[in-house]
């Protein structure tokens, strides 16, 4: 049976060159590695340069393409101003932006404290938009640009312990929203992926600690976690041709979690 990237041609991502934050490691790792299969030029970006190394040197062997690795924190307007401006002089372009730079952990909204809840708003949000705004230039330039958003499902219902990512990622499904409605006429497409708990990731280990996993699973009318391949499979198809059309829209990857109502098996903690 194939596996979900093994529905897509070979080319399916030639000539595009994208910048992914977070694509050190876990799901956005698995985009920037699905990407460069699919014929993509990519710059990873993480504030640590020795996991973007290993990362690339990791993808490179998989799939013939070595991305370029560029230490930034995406809430640093100039350091992900120099990210962009070192893709687009390696790689001589820039057409599509991936912002998955994220933060998150559990805490109780009573025991959150304000510096805290700031720093995943500052990451999670104020990253996504200091990237966008920062690569506007070259998405324009480029005539077919295109900026993918990673938000989440959290802020679709009122999920504990979690407040600050879901304020900031409902801030993130707004930026992708806006900007799609702001910049279609510069001939850029907005979309945006909420996955639902993805396993083998750093961060459903942090947030589905001890028995949580199996809790959250029997939630899932899928009943199981999804792949970070699933994700990355929805990311190709939306930079894909077959997406030329598709704009402003959050493509929810979650096996059905957000839409069973109430949760099966009651709430998840």
């Amino acid at each position: 049976m194939p596996g979900p990237l093994d529905v897509f041609r070979p080319d399916a991502l030639a000539g595009h060159v994208a910048l992914v934050t977070g694509g050190g490691t876990g799901i956005c790792r698995g985009i920037a590695a699905a990407y460069a299969r699919f014929g993509a030029d990519v710059c990873i970006v993480s504030r640590k340069q020795d996991v973007l190394d290993a990362t690339a040197k990791e993808i490179a062997a998989a799939t013939g393409r070595t991305p370029l690795g560029f230490a930034a924190d995406v809430r640093d307007p100039d350091a992900i101003g120099k990210a962009i401006a070192a893709t687009r002089t390696h790689f001589g372009k820039l057409d599509t932006i991936v912002n998955g730079a994220a933060g998150n952990f559990l805490s109780p909204a009573a025991a959150l404290s304000p510096n805290g809840f700031r720093t995943v708003i500052d990451i999670d949000l104020n990253g996504t938009f200091n990237t966008c705004r920062g690569a506007f230039e070259a998405l324009q330039q480029s005539g077919n640009g295109f900026i993918l958003n990673i938000s989440a499902t959290l802020h679709y219902h009122g999920t504990p312990l979690q407040i600050h990512a879901s304020a900031a990622k409902a801030g993130v499904d707004a930026v992708t929203k806006n900007l799609a409605v702001e910049w279609g006429r510069f001939g850029i497409r907005v979309c945006g992926i909420a996955p639902g708990p993805i396993g083998d990731t750093e961060g459903m280990r942090r947030l589905a600690p001890g028995d949580l996993g199996p809790k959250i699973t029997a939630q899932i009318p899928a009943g199981r976690f999804g792949a970070v391949d699933e994700i990355a499979a929805a990311a190709v198809y939306l930079r894909s041709a077959a997406a030329a059309y598709v704009t402003g829209h959050i493509l929810v990857v979650d096996g059905g979690h957000c839409v069973a109502t109430p949760p099966l098996g009651g709430s998840s903690l």
